[in-house]
């Protein structure tokens, strides 16, 4: 089902749009939507790009995954390599 729920949320832009084309054959977008469109893709992508190199891990190190020690859950972490 949430499935579904995620399908209908990606598809609804792409339908809105349809549907405005449809019912408004001889117009075009405005040069400042496509401009603010335009905006949003760079800021989504350098935004990805700037998360990607402030998250990323250290060449040298290696990833240790979530442990128990004794009773306690030590979570997972970078490490550097020996």
């Amino acid at each position: 089902m949430a499935y579904l729920f995620e399908l209908i949320l990606f598809l609804t832009p792409f339908l809105a749009y349809g549907l405005w084309r449809r019912l408004n054959p001889n117009t075009e977008p405005s040069t400042i939507l496509l401009v603010l469109a335009g905006c949003g893709i760079v800021l989504m992508v350098a935004g990805g790009y700037w998360y990607g190199l402030t998250r990323s891990m250290p060449r040298d190190a290696a990833y240790v995954p979530a442990h128990l020690e004794g009773e306690r859950i030590e979570p997972g972490h970078a490490e550097r390599r020996r």
